[in-house]
């Protein structure tokens, strides 16, 4: 079958077919970069890795972009916290976010466009919107007007008399269902010149930006979290086309990854960080947690699921790694043809989890069975399937991460977490002398720290 992927805008399954024959376009919601990325924040990233990678597999040119938005609310308010330069706080973050995906596993994208890059395509596109009656100007800030677009809430379901954009009060809007596309200048805040006066943009207003600048008027896929169908993408949606632009062929949202029944959120305390996790498994056991479900549903978060899942990965590597050392050089074969109506069929990966552990299983009884031959035209299959997901365990990048490491990291995790234990101790005593000593014990081994809601987290700097 070829590929059909659940669309938003329609609530219905589709068959994809690219604008541009040979050739897909994705744009990707990215970071916020306002703290360190979480499992929530990533496993996005992880789902349209492996939707790209899919694509790649069936033979067409993917365009990925994945945006960084470096300017907003939070982030000029954590920096002012630590008394930091905004642009400053947002680089280290967007660094850290960086490294979550390379080191999860994720392809590069072909370009990660930062907001504060784009705000000549920004004015461009509010200039269209105010020549066409669908934006207006007042004190140097920039609405969209809602009423002016027919199909406002589509995307969403919402009832265009009940929206509610979540915006703080603003004097200017002629409606208060009007969104900002752009914030007049506050003192102290950064700010662009523009025709309308110096300010910021609005966060909607950034995204249909930078995709159109990248992959023109017209896409694929637009993916993110399904937090984001209202109002961020259904807002995006509406100031694109309202503008002229075809935009997203299809959108595409990923649930959340809950704790306690509660999305993950930095707001809530509840976020489990990517630090924190791979000092309990490796990269490769997370990244196979995180896409084993499908990418519509969601998941709950648990250190007995976790363990569980990377158990289920190990029981593919020692397949292979059992293989190549019995019958010999394992090379990729092809993948199943249950496997791949499994991901064709809305990127179904619990589907294709199933195949390839079914591979597996018979994989091993027929190394039991000292039938190499078939051991090997299995275990050739499973680096097919493995490669398509990003779990190759006999990739360069896995293949370096085998578990060997795994004592010096446990040792290393002692070391820094019992010299945080001393310097939380030092600072109930009011010995700030003796905690700032410490802290810089560990700057100065590669350590970097950072205090957050949920206590200090650490990291090995690059």
């Amino acid at each position: 079958m070829a590929l059909h992927l659940y669309d938003t805008a329609t609530r219905q399954l589709r068959e994809f077919h690219p604008a541009r024959s040979g050739t897909a376009s994705m744009y990707v919601c990215g970071a916020t970069v306002q703290g360190i990325p979480h499992i929530g924040h990533v496993r996005g990233a992880l789902n349209y890795d492996v939707l790209r990678r899919w694509l790649l597999h069936s033979g067409l040119d993917v365009r990925m972009v994945r945006n960084v938005t470096d300017i907003d609310d939070k982030i000029l308010d954590k920096a002012a916290d630590a008394g930091r330069p905004w642009w400053e706080w947002a680089f280290q973050h967007e660094r850290a976010f960086e490294g979550a995906y390379e080191t999860l596993g994720c392809l590069p994208p072909s370009i990660a466009p930062r907001a504060t890059g784009h705000v000549t395509q920004m004015i461009e596109l509010m200039e269209r919107l105010i020549e066409s009656g669908h934006a207006y100007a007042e004190g140097g800030d920039v609405y969209f007007a809602v009423a002016s677009f027919p199909g406002y809430g589509t995307l969403s379901g919402q009832r265009v008399d009940e929206v509610q954009q979540g915006e703080s009060a603003a004097t200017g809007k002629q409606d208060p269902r009007d969104f900002t596309l752009w914030k007049s200048a506050k003192p102290g805040e950064p700010s662009w010149p523009t025709p309308w006066g110096r300010g910021r943009p609005g966060w909607h207003l950034e995204c249909s930006a930078m995709a159109t600048t990248y992959l023109g008027a017209e896409f694929d896929i637009h993916g993110g979290g399904v937090d984001l169908v209202f109002p961020h993408h259904e807002n995006e949606r509406a100031q694109s086309t309202a503008a002229g632009d075809p935009f997203a062929r299809f959108w595409l949202h990923n649930a959340w990854v809950t704790l306690s029944g509660e999305k993950m959120s930095k707001s809530l305390g509840n976020v489990v960080s990517i630090p924190q996790m791979l000092r309990a498994c490796r990269a490769v056991e997370l990244r196979y947690y995180l896409i084993q479900p499908h990418y519509r549903s969601t998941i709950e978060y648990s250190d007995e699921a976790l363990s569980e899942s990377a158990q289920g990965y190990r029981r593919i590597e020692q397949f292979l790694r059992l293989t190549a050392s019995t019958a010999g050089a394992v090379r990729v074969g092809e993948v199943p043809p249950d496997f791949a109506a499994a991901l064709d069929d809305d990127l179904g990966t619990p589907q294709a989890f199933a195949v390839l552990h079914n591979t597996v299983r018979e994989g091993n009884a027929a190394l039991a069975d000292s039938d190499t031959s078939t051991a090997l035209k299995c275990a050739a299959a499973v680096r097919a399937m493995t490669q398509v997901l990003g779990l190759d365990p006999l990739s360069e990048q896995w293949a370096e991460a085998g578990g060997g490491d795994a004592p010096l990291r446990q040792a290393l995790n002692g070391l820094v977490e019992g010299m945080l234990e001393e310097r939380k101790a030092a600072r109930a005593e009011r010995d700030f002398a003796r905690a700032d000593a410490l802290r810089d014990r560990l700057t100065e081994a590669g350590i970097a720290v950072e205090d957050t809601a949920n206590g200090p987290m650490w990291t090995v700097r690059d």
